[in-house]
């Protein structure tokens, strides 16, 4: 059935002006910037229920609003605000923002059992801002508007009708925000129409997408970078099987792309694999955001690090990821720190970790790069295993196969040319499984099963199944023993890394490599 879309009224809030005049005013007066953000915030939502509980109409109108918000406001995770966004996602209204909300992202997990983040009809809107000024920003960087006279290939991620709320929207920000996409742009601009975009499987979607714009003349993309080098195969298989061609390249059959849009994940996961594919001049443009909202981008493209933007409906906060100095605001960051990221947005979030790190690369103006996360998670390409979701998958296939493991690390397969990018798991049994390819499919099925994000990778062939290589007995001690100096009953084994240095070094003291 095709997709009901709502109708979306465009919202007074924030003002209609120039999104390049906001970032010259924000590079002129940034802490200013943040301040008056900080009072806009806490006056809207002073009525409700959090706005009510933390004194927010005392912060609309101290001197220093920062401070009293940090003596006020805590520090708070996703569980402080799990039963307050069920009742949310129930119709409830001036919860933690004034009125109600249609629309939910999935930030990790599932939609009946992950994390869950209200968005706003004002977040909707500087969303939309935030988008036309990366845009206009790379047009203003480049002097040159012909990525304009062609056709913008945008892949938004997968939304649905939400059960627990008639009438509302669920799934991925990107889904969520193309909904409010100027018409204008969806009929004159956009490639490929809605009722393609939304197909539910990403298979199906992906071959949908490249029949469609294989003739097209596409000159910018925009989509998260992980789904690129599987809708780049697919278009030059369909391409040659058309035209009995032989090409080899996407500059072959789009000639005149210029600009990659990127989000979502790191692009440097994929940025080299991506130019080789592609295999002509292309310039890459990154953004920093999530589903609580934006944060930065590249003013400069190609460049190593991100302009904070920092009128995007986001109050930011940081802390030193070590312990060593307080929570501060903007004015308070020193480049070359390692931060845990904190927000306070116009969707009703209040000091709440993101669970980023960022480092800033300089405070005049100010520019950071995104330098991982605080827990235990694989999100080198989007999938966003978490540490807890990989210790249950391996107790189900020890359980299903009777195979007892007593350590593990999982580690990412970094994607290339040849191959595809997956998990490596390195298990030191107890008892191994009879079936390895068994046991590596009970923990593909069980991590399809409650993790959004890793089965539609999954699905679109994105992402290899899991790849088991078992150590011989003694390599974690092995290892502890070599790295860590003093080995007690507390000393941890890194469950999860996104580097593959451990990985390496577990692989030779096992005599796995070759």
């Amino acid at each position: 059935m095709p997709f009901n879309f709502p109708d979306l009224n465009e919202s007074r809030w924030p003002p209609a002006i120039s999104p390049l005049s906001v970032i010259r005013a924000l590079k002129e007066d940034p802490v200013g910037t943040q301040h008056s953000l900080l009072r806009s915030l806490t006056s809207r939502a002073s009525g409700t229920e959090w706005g009510k509980r933390f004194g927010f109409a005392d912060m609309a109108r101290a001197a220093d609003p920062v401070r009293l918000y940090q003596d006020r406001v805590p520090i708070h995770d996703y569980e402080a605000f799990r039963s307050d966004i069920e009742r949310i996602r129930k119709g409830e209204p001036d919860i933690t923002w004034p009125g109600t909300f249609k629309h939910f992202a999935v930030s990790s997990g599932t939609a009946s059992a992950g994390k869950i983040i209200p968005l706003s009809q004002e977040m909707l809107d500087v969303n939309r801002r935030f988008t036309l000024t990366v845009a206009m920003s790379y047009f203003e960087a480049q002097a040159d508007p012909s990525f304009l006279f062609g056709r913008l290939l945008s892949v938004p991620g997968r939304i649905e009708d939400d059960v627990q709320n008639p009438g509302s929207w669920i799934g991925e920000v990107s889904g969520l925000q193309f909904l409010v996409t100027p018409s204008l742009i969806k009929k004159y601009y956009q490639a490929v129409p809605e009722d393609i975009l939304f197909l539910p499987n990403w298979e199906q979607k992906l071959d949908a997408i490249v029949t469609h714009t294989h003739s097209m003349n596409i000159r910018a993309i925009a989509m998260v970078p992980s789904w690129a080098p599987v809708l780049f195969r697919k278009l030059i298989e369909h391409h040659n099987r058309v035209w009995r061609d032989s090409v080899s390249t996407i500059s072959e059959i789009w000639p005149n792309l210029e600009v990659f849009f990127s989000g979502g994940v790191a692009l440097s996961s994929y940025r080299s694999l991506l130019e080789e594919q592609i295999g002509g001049p292309i310039n890459f443009v990154e953004n920093y955001g999530a589903s609580e909202g934006y944060i930065s981008f590249q003013d400069i493209p190609n460049a190593d690090d991100m302009l904070a933007h920092l009128d995007t409906g986001v109050f930011l906060e940081f802390e030193p990821v070590d312990g060593s100095g307080p929570r501060v605001a903007i004015d308070g960051v020193e480049t070359g720190v390692r931060y845990r990221i904190y927000v306070s947005t116009c969707s009703g979030l209040w000091a709440y970790e993101m669970g980023d790190v960022v480092k800033f690369t300089s405070t005049n103006p100010y520019r950071l790069v995104v330098a991982g996360r605080t827990n235990e998670v694989l999100d080198t390409y989007g999938e966003a295993v978490y540490g807890d979701e990989a210790r249950k998958a391996l107790e189900k296939a020890c359980d299903e196969t009777g195979a007892q493991a007593t350590n593990y690390h999982v580690a990412p397969i970094p994607a290339s040319s040849a191959s595809l990018p997956g998990h490596e798991w390195l298990i030191e049994f107890d008892e191994p499984p009879s079936d390895m390819q068994r046991f590596a499919r009970v923990i593909d099925d069980y991590l399809q099963e409650i993790n959004r994000h890793y089965v539609i990778r999954r699905e679109a062939q994105a992402f290899l199944p899991p790849r088991i290589s078992p150590l011989r007995r003694g390599t974690f001690l092995a290892w502890l023993q070599a790295t860590k100096g003093r080995v007690s009953a507390q000393t941890k084994v890194p469950r999860m890394s996104e580097a593959r240095e451990m990985a390496e070094a577990l692989l030779e003291i096992s005599g796995n490599n070759p």
